[in-house]
């Protein structure tokens, strides 16, 4: 394993899970203590906490913390002080919540969905934060229609500092069996592999052709690619994990060469914050041991937010060492039916009336409309589990998918 890029921080991976003992002494003080019910993507990051995700954080964000990411994407507490972190990790309460709790006491941090204990909380410091300003910095708008925005525009008024140690992995674990991989796990399989170069594919979609084509760059490139899938919620008429990663790896086995692709997931929910999450994306990839993160065409937007490569231009403004994990950036990529192939705006010399253009908002967009999907969209087995899942759907369940910036064209 020490032939592997280090964890973000230059430490050691940082699990705040509890095993054994200290989880069964933990567990005994449960019912003792006040609770609170977190949300779903506080749930997400609790996860992450508990499994490394998140190294070196130790919990939820501070005060001071919050401002430096949010202004500078800088920790600015104790030894973590300059430490590079794109996206504030906080706990949010109501006031009346807030005001029930007293700094220095433990507090039981709930699932959402089934009310078990997921982690015990050191409450260190309550603080009041400015939402538009956060939104306006980590998602560049205040737009409640942004799903990013409305996420912190509907949290509690009062945020909620301190080291957690994590109880539970929440449904992850049993719902996705080995799907579902620790940083550890994946630094582990890496080293067996003997792989050093690995790049990252970030996916919150079934994979199409465009996207195969990017994996495909990258394994041309590197040793192996970790196919890395978000396990967390999405905003409504996304694809859900179970029907993604079916397909994804459907996908593998038949058309990558044994070997050179690992399929992972990962339990937080999107964000939508484009650029910034992009960020994100790249250091928790450090920790699981990538070397670098392929990013394409508006990787981790949403409607027409953010420039189609804004994500990759974010990179440049960085400072030297801020993350060890390279970007591996990739131009506009389509299928040509002049070039008679996968082609990207840097190899083929037609213009756009050759281009099938890819997204995976126009699949599901199609999908969702029961129409006809264009040949060489996406592989057949795949179009298989797709239609297969949409033709379950009540027509309640079917959300009308909106073609916006990006990927209207």
């Amino acid at each position: 394993m020490s032939a592997l890029i280090p964890p973000h921080g230059g430490g050691e991976l940082k699990p705040l899970l509890l095993t054994g003992a200290a989880l069964e002494a933990a567990l005994a003080r449960v019912p003792s203590l006040p609770s609170l019910t977190v949300s779903s993507r506080e749930k997400g990051d609790l996860i992450m906490l508990g499994i490394g995700g998140f190294t070196p954080l130790s919990g939820f964000m501070g005060e001071a913390d919050w401002r430096g990411v949010c202004a500078d994407m800088q920790l600015q507490q104790g030894a973590l002080a300059g430490v590079f972190w794109p996206i504030p990790i906080t706990l949010s309460a109501s006031a009346s919540e807030a005001e029930a709790l007293t700094v220095g006491q433990e507090v039981v941090l709930r699932d959402p969905d089934n009310g078990s204990p997921l982690a015990i909380l050191t409450l260190s410091e309550r603080y009041t934060i400015d939402k538009a300003y956060e939104c306006q910095q980590v998602f560049a708008t205040t737009d409640p229609e942004h799903p990013g925005v409305r996420m912190v525009l509907e949290q509690g008024e009062v945020n909620l500092a301190g080291q957690v140690q994590v109880l539970s992995l929440g449904e992850f674990p049993e719902q996705y069996g080995e799907l579902f991989q620790t940083p550890a796990e994946t630094r582990t399989a890496f080293a067996a592999k003997g792989w050093k170069k690995i790049a990252a594919f970030q996916t919150r979609n079934p994979m199409h052709r465009s996207h195969e084509y990017l994996v495909k760059i990258a394994v041309e490139v590197c040793d192996g690619v970790l196919i890395h899938s978000l396990l967390g919620k999405l905003k409504a008429g996304d694809i859900p994990a179970p029907v993604r990663t079916e397909a994804i790896g459907t996908l593998v086995d038949r058309y990558f060469v044994p070997g050179t692709v690992l399929q992972a997931g990962y339990p937080l929910d999107m964000r939508y914050a484009g650029p910034r999450e992009a960020l994100l994306h790249a250091l928790f990839r450090q920790n699981y041991g990538c070397t670098h993160l392929i990013v394409g065409r508006d990787h981790a937007g949403v409607g027409s937010y953010y420039g189609p490569f804004d994500a990759q231009h974010i990179f440049d403004t960085l400072p030297a060492g801020a993350l060890q994990i390279e970007p591996l950036k990739i131009d506009w990529t389509f299928y040509c039916s002049e070039c008679g192939g996968m082609a990207s705006s840097r190899t083929c010399p037609h213009d756009e009336s050759k281009r099938l253009l890819l997204s995976g908002t126009k699949l599901r967009k199609l999908l969702s409309e029961d129409q006809p999907v264009p040949e060489h969209f996406s592989r057949p087995e795949v179009l298989a589990i797709l239609r297969e899942y949409y033709a379950g759907l009540e027509a309640h369940e079917r959300v009308e998918v909106k073609l916006s910036g990006h990927s209207a064209r």
